[in-house]
């Protein structure tokens, strides 16, 4: 962010922006301002206030007092194409796609100039695309895609609308580490070009590696705004929760001097394989601890939860075997697991 930048007025101010569901406060009197060319995180506990802070700036939540200002000018955003409007553009977690729909179509979706020529929309797609190092296929409907290409889609067609303020909402929960990257090369770019970033996230060392600025929500309430350069993990989490945290673990000063010792064997996994998705996956968990399962996107993590609790098949021949306790059991059904206490929550 230039020096100029922060001389100049903000983009974006929020003044005294509430926000009460039945007499329950999900805001409340949140000051917030977005100057130019900048990133601003804005951190916070899960229920601190961030999505409804943002989906107010989206248009897709409607504040129950304040005001909020675009260059000086008061505006009132009554839904998301208002506030395409204004120049604000919303990357979801959730994507807002169409599923149907390509990737070209949805990326031009409400431009229907581009729909008179569909051959010339693939091609000025293919080298948007390009133009942003996403390597998505502009032919390819939305609902073939995998989640981190999706989102790629959701973020091209934000910066296709030429918006002035983008907001990130837990952008990189779904890439790789290259994408990622990508990623943060674009919104540099997007910097350069003077557009505002409003960067929502968990990871807080990329908060701190990516942002200009950082705002902390704890209880709808605003705790504190500064530089991203005041800021370190620990007092971040600190200002996040209200209190000093410890990063002890098991083993070291101010544990307990033992771990819980593991029950008996409840499952057992060995050799799980379904095509290409999950392949001679291994592990066992026992009564009475939790058992972490890590990867990135397509690594299978899901895949396997899913061929345990009988939602998806696995290989008939060389699949695998599921124990529960001492028995072998291949759930045909997710209704069969459950009736012995095998229950899959999604993501």
């Amino acid at each position: 962010m230039t020096l100029s930048a922060q001389t100049e007025p903000p983009v974006l101010e929020m003044r005294g922006v509430g926000k009460h569901y039945r007499g329950v406060a999900a805001l409340k009197d949140i000051d917030f301002d977005l100057r130019r060319g900048e990133v601003h995180a804005i951190l916070g506990e899960n229920g601190a206030g961030k999505s409804t802070l943002v989906k107010i700036l989206a248009g897709a939540v409607t504040p129950s007092e304040g005001e909020i200002r675009i260059d000086g000018q008061p505006i009132q955003i009554a839904s998301p194409s208002l506030a395409r409007r204004h120049g604000i553009a919303m990357v979801y977690q959730e994507t807002s796609l169409v599923p149907s729909m390509t990737v070209a179509q949805n990326l031009y979706l409400g431009d229907e100039k581009f729909f008179n020529r569909l051959r010339g929309t693939y091609i000025d797609a293919q080298q948007f695309l390009q133009s942003l190092n996403f390597p998505v296929d502009p032919t390819a409907t939305v609902q073939s895609l995998g989640t981190a290409k999706r989102q790629m889609v959701e973020i091209a067609r934000a910066v296709r609308l030429k918006a002035k303020v983008i907001i990130f909402d837990e952008p990189t929960a779904t890439l790789t580490p290259e994408e990622k990257h990508h990623l943060f090369a674009l919104i540099d770019r997007l910097k350069k070009d003077r557009v505002s970033i409003i960067f929502i996230s968990h990871a807080l060392e990329e908060a701190l590696e990516i942002s200009d600025r950082i705002t902390i929500l704890r209880d709808g309430v605003h705790v504190v705004t500064d530089d991203a350069k005041s800021f370190t993990r620990e007092t971040i989490i600190r200002q996040m929760v209200g209190r000093s945290l410890t990063n002890e673990l098991y083993g070291r000063a101010g544990a307990p001097a033992e771990r819980r010792p593991p029950g008996a064997k409840v499952l057992s996994v060995q050799n799980l394989s379904m095509q290409n998705q999950v392949r001679n996956t291994s592990f066992s968990i026992f009564a009475g601890q939790v058992t972490g399962v890590f990867g990135l996107v397509g690594s299978g993590r899901t895949e396997t939860a899913r061929i345990i609790a009988g939602v998806v098949k696995r290989d008939a021949f060389h699949g695998g075997d599921i124990r529960l306790g001492d028995r072998s059991v291949r759930y045909r059904t997710p209704r069969t697991a459950v009736g012995e206490g095998v229950v899959y929550v999604t993501e």
